[in-house]
C-alpha cells in the first residue's frame, strides 16, 4: 500500500514543511544504505506526502556525500510517483537575480564522484534523458511559484557541479558561454535516478547569488547563500504547497514507463541478487517470464 504519492526533497535551508499535519517519522533502510535522514510522512494540502531533507537535519552531508540512490529508492518503496526537489543555486544570467526562482528544463552534468545508476552488477539499462525533467510536473511547479508571488523564470539550463567548493572565475565564465542559467550541486544524480525509478521529477531552483562572474557583485560565500535562503524560505515552501495542491491524482506523462524499452540485459541472465535488489525499482521488467 502506498504511504505517499508525492515526495518533497528539501535542499539547503528547507529542512521541514511546517504546514504538514498527521506527521509521523519513518526510518527506512535500503540496499544502498540509509537515506539522508528519517522520512517525514504527513498530509499537505489534502495529499499524503513524504518529506526528506537532502543534507540531513542540521545540514550534515555535503553534496558529494548525499546518498542519492538510497534517497530515491526509499521514496520509491513508499509509493512516491512524483518528486518536487528544492535546490539552492547560483545565477549565471543577469536577469535571474537572488531570491528569484527558476524552473529549469535542462541539465549539464559536471559531477564526477557520484554513482548515478541502479543498473549495474549484471544488468544494463539505457534510458532516454533528453528531457531530464517531467514536463507536466514542471508546468505545475511553475504555476505554483507564480501563485506564491515569486519572480519566476520558466526554463533554463542547470549546471550541476561536484563541489563542495564554489566555482572558479574561469569556470563561471565558461558556463555562461554555454548559455547555462544557474549552477548548483544537487540536481544530479537525483534526476537520473528518479527517471530510472519511473518517478516524475522537477526542480524549484532558488537563486541565492551570482556565483562569481558578475563584476558588480561579490563572489558567492556561504554567508551570502544562507542570508538569501532565510529571506526566501517562505516563498519556496509556498511554491511546494501550491504545487501539491494543484497536482491531479493520476499522472498521464511518460515517466511511469521510462524503463519499458531501456533494459538491454536478458532477464534470465540477471543475477538473482541483483534482481531482488532492483525489485522496487524495476521488478515488473526483470522476471525471466518477460523474455
Amino acid at each position: 500500500m502506498s504511504e505517499a504519492a508525492i515526495g518533497i526533497i528539501g535542499g539547503s535551508g528547507l529542512y521541514q514543511m511546517e504546514a504538514m499535519t498527521d506527521v509521523t517519522e519513518l526510518t527506512v533502510d535500503t540496499p544502498y544504505g540509509p537515506p539522508s535522514d528519517s522520512i517525514v510522512l504527513g498530509t499537505l494540502e489534502g495529499s499524503r506526502v513524504a518529506f526528506l531533507p537532502r543534507h540531513g537535519r542540521g545540514h550534515r552531508l555535503n553534496p558529494s556525500e548525499v546518498p542519492y540512490r538510497a534517497n530515491i529508492y526509499a521514496l520509491k518503496t513508499l509509493g512516491v510517483e512524483r518528486i518536487i526537489s528544492v535546490n539552492a543555486v547560483g545565477s549565471l544570467r543577469e536577469e535571474m537575480e537572488p531570491t528569484h526562482i527558476v524552473i529549469p528544463d535542462q541539465l549539464i552534468d559536471r559531477t564526477k564522484a557520484r554513482p548515478s545508476t541502479y543498473f549495474e552488477k549484471g544488468v544494463v539499462a539505457h534510458l532516454s534523458f533528453a528531457e531530464p525533467f517531467c514536463p507536466q510536473l514542471r508546468r505545475v511547479v511553475y504555476q505554483a511559484a507564480v501563485s506564491a508571488g515569486a519572480t519566476v523564470h520558466n526554463g533554463g539550463t542547470y549546471v550541476v557541479m561536484e563541489g563542495p567548493q564554489f566555482s572558479t572565475h574561469a569556470e563561471s565564465l565558461l558556463y555562461r558561454s554555454w548559455k547555462a542559467s544557474v549552477i548548483g550541486m544537487t540536481a544530479l544524480p537525483e534526476a537520473k535516478l528518479a527517471r530510472e525509478a519511473e518517478i516524475c521529477y522537477a526542480v524549484v531552483a532558488f537563486v541565492t547569488d551570482f556565483d562569481c562572474w558578475h563584476p558588480d557583485h561579490e563572489s558567492v560565500t556561504t554567508e551570502m547563500v544562507i542570508k538569501a535562503l532565510l529571506a526566501g524560505a517562505d516563498t519556496a515552501r509556498a511554491t511546494v504547497q501550491n504545487a501539491v495542491k494543484a497536482l491531479s491524482a493520476k499522472r498521464t506523462c511518460g515517466c511511469g514507463s521510462a524503463l519499458e524499452s531501456a533494459i538491454v540485459t536478458a532477464p534470465s541472465l540477471i543475477p538473482e541478487e541483483t534482481r531482488a535488489k532492483l525489485g522496487p525499482i524495476a521488478g515488473r521488467y526483470l522476471s525471466p517470464t518477460q523474455e
